[in-house]
C-alpha cells in the first residue's frame, strides 16, 4: 500500500492494489429455499467461494491495516481464461487484444462480486467507490487486476 499527502489537512491519501487469480466469477442472483414456513435467501455456492477468495487477497493486501474510509477510485482489470477450444491462432490473436472478450462473465457482475468480497476489508462500505475503470479482456493468465485509491474529497 502507498501513502502521498493530498489532503489539505496533510492527511495522507492511501491506495491498495492486489491480483485474485483464477477465472473470473460474476456475482450470481440470490438463491431461495423453503424451510418449514420460512423462505431462506442464501448467496449461490459458486459466487460464495470467489468472494471468500477476493477476500483472502484483500486482506494479504491490507497487512493488518484498517480499512480505507471516504470516497475511493476502483480500477478492476478482468482477464478470462481463453477458450481451449479455440485455433492457436485465434488464441493467439485473443492474446494480442484483437479479440474483445464480449462473453459472459459480463464486467459489472464481475464488479459486484469483487466489491462485495472487499467490504469490511479494504474500505468500510461498498458505497465508498465513486470513480471506476473496469476493462475485460483474454489473457494466457486469467484473474482479476484491482487497485483502490483514496479520493482527495469529502464524504458525504
Amino acid at each position: 500500500m502507498t501513502t502521498q499527502s493530498l489532503f489539505a489537512d496533510g492527511r495522507a491519501l492511501r491506495r491498495v492494489v492486489f491480483a485474485v487469480p483464477g477465472q473470473p466469477v460474476a456475482k450470481g442472483r440470490p438463491k431461495f429455499s423453503r424451510q418449514g414456513g420460512f423462505v431462506r435467501t442464501y448467496t449461490p455456492e459458486p459466487t460464495a467461494r470467489y468472494e471468500n477468495l477476493v477476500k483472502l487477497a484483500a486482506t494479504q493486501a491490507m497487512a493488518g491495516r484498517p480499512p480505507i474510509e471516504g470516497p475511493v477510485e476502483l480500477w478492476l482489470d478482468i482477464e478470462l481464461q481463453i477458450p481451449a477450444s479455440w485455433s492457436k491462432k485465434r488464441q493467439q490473436q485473443a492474446i494480442a487484444g484483437q479479440i474483445a472478450a464480449t462473453k459472459k462473465p459480463d464486467a459489472d457482475n464481475v464488479l459486484k462480486a469483487v466489491k462485495d468480497g472487499m467490504n469490511g476489508i479494504v474500505w468500510v462500505d461498498d458505497a465508498q467507490a465513486v470513480e471506476y475503470r473496469i476493462s475485460k479482456r483474454y489473457s494466457a493468465s486469467p484473474g482479476v487486476r484491482v487497485s483502490v485509491e483514496q479520493l482527495p474529497l469529502q464524504a458525504a
